[in-house]
């Protein structure tokens, strides 16, 4: 008998359960089920040992001898083949860079790019808990729109516009591992959408106050503390949360009575100057002598004012609209009660218009306009509304702001 190649292609199948040797340490282990496996048997310094080769779905016998010549010649020269192919996987997955490795790695480059060089950690946190826990450990040339669509699955619908940034960082970290030089799938994630279809749920707006609102609402928050102030201030300077509750005393200049925001703290990247009414200046007034670490709006503990303590004030008295909603509440007052430019009124909420080619034409931030116009919100919001508050009446409202 043969004492190798003993089997033929088409005893592999027909073969019963059990162990049959082909010669050369290549054994076939065969299932009742007629499933199997392909085995190496050596000995290393008198020690017995099987390495697996794979399944014979998937490993054909002309494969598993291929593979047992290779193994065969390295334990001749005295090296462990299991130990030896365990290195060369370790090396191979140190050679090609895990989804999680380049995403690290393009977030580090884009810092400079994003606010506070990232710091909040909001453009690498949709990543973070929705996709790395299960495929961050995956070489990123090996990553497909299956597993895209298999990680995004869950929450496309249900949390559509965290999935969309999600899809939308990930194209941004494909690019980034095709710059690297890696041969990435850079149709990865477009072909996953495809997969996953439209969303169904669309983002909904932020709940705004009514503009004509606003001033009863203002009037109930002056005898507050540093939340009621820090929401006064807000609601003055049509600027966002973020930008008014991080406001350090060294960005504000009384004197010209003008608030410079710089860049680093503002959404678009660009500073942007604040005219500060003389109600904005009472407003500091008052939190001055409350001042520490330089902040504005320093809270009890530690830090400046969350946007989370604001939130809740206005959820306590059963308002349903949100702190960042009074920029909508701001905006729908300059279209409907007054005649200023859209450029102008878009300019106090620092937001981006026009082409490219005319933004660069249009060098002015309409500072003086901006300051009337802020002193005519000033005077809105400080004068008796004919309306009452949507949800509770001003009574209520200033109750619930003695407690």
């Amino acid at each position: 008998m043969r004492a190798i190649n003993r089997l033929s292609a088409l005893s592999v199948k027909s073969l019963p359960a059990g162990k049959h040797a082909d010669g050369g340490g290549l054994w076939l282990v065969k299932r009742d089920d007629g499933g199997g496996k392909w085995i190496y048997r050596y000995a290393i310094k008198g020690k017995r040992r099987e390495m697996g080769l794979g399944s014979i779905r998937f490993v054909s016998l002309k494969e598993a001898r291929g593979e047992v010549e290779r193994w065969r010649r390295l334990v001749a020269a005295g090296k462990d083949a299991i130990r030896q192919r365990d290195r060369e996987r370790r090396e191979a997955e140190v050679a090609k860079p895990t989804l999680e490795a380049v995403a690290k790695a393009c977030f580090e480059a884009r810092k400079a790019d994003l606010k506070g060089d990232g710091m909040a950690g909001r453009w690498y946190s949709p990543l973070e808990l929705h996709v790395m826990p299960k495929i961050g450990d995956v070489p990123i040339e090996e990553v497909t729109q299956n597993d895209l669509k298999d990680v995004l699955a869950p929450i496309w619908h249900r949390k559509a516009e965290t999935a969309r940034k999600a899809m939308n960082r990930l194209t941004i970290v494909f690019r980034h591992g095709a710059a690297m030089g890696l041969p990435v799938d850079m149709q990865a994630t477009t072909k996953a959408k495809a997969l996953l279809g439209a969303q169904r749920k669309q983002s909904k707006h932020i709940p705004s106050m009514p503009w004509h609102e606003v001033p009863d609402f203002v009037r109930s928050l002056k005898d507050g503390g540093m939340v009621e102030q820090c929401l006064i201030f807000l609601i003055l300077t049509a600027c966002r949360s973020g930008e008014v509750r991080a406001a350090t005393w060294d960005e504000i200049d009384l004197t010209s009575s003008l608030w410079t925001i710089p860049a680093d703290r503002m959404k678009a990247q660009k500073e942007h100057r604040v005219p500060l009414v003389p109600k904005a200046i009472e407003v500091l007034d008052r939190v001055r002598p409350y001042a520490r670490g330089g902040l504005v709006f320093p809270s009890q503990r530690k830090g400046c004012v969350s946007d989370m303590a604001m939130g809740m004030l206005m959820r306590r008295r059963g308002l349903d609209y949100r702190p960042h909603g009074f920029r909508s509440s701001f905006r729908d007052w300059c279209a409907e009660e007054t005649d200023v430019p859209r450029e102008a009124a878009e300019a106090c909420l620092a937001h981006t218009t026009g082409s490219e080619v005319e933004r660069a034409y249009r060098r002015t931030d309409f500072l003086e306009r901006r300051t009337r116009l802020m002193q005519q919100w000033a005077e809105h919001c400080g004068k008796p509304s004919p309306f009452p508050l949507s949800r509770r009446g001003v009574d209520q409202v200033a109750a619930v702001s003695r407690d």
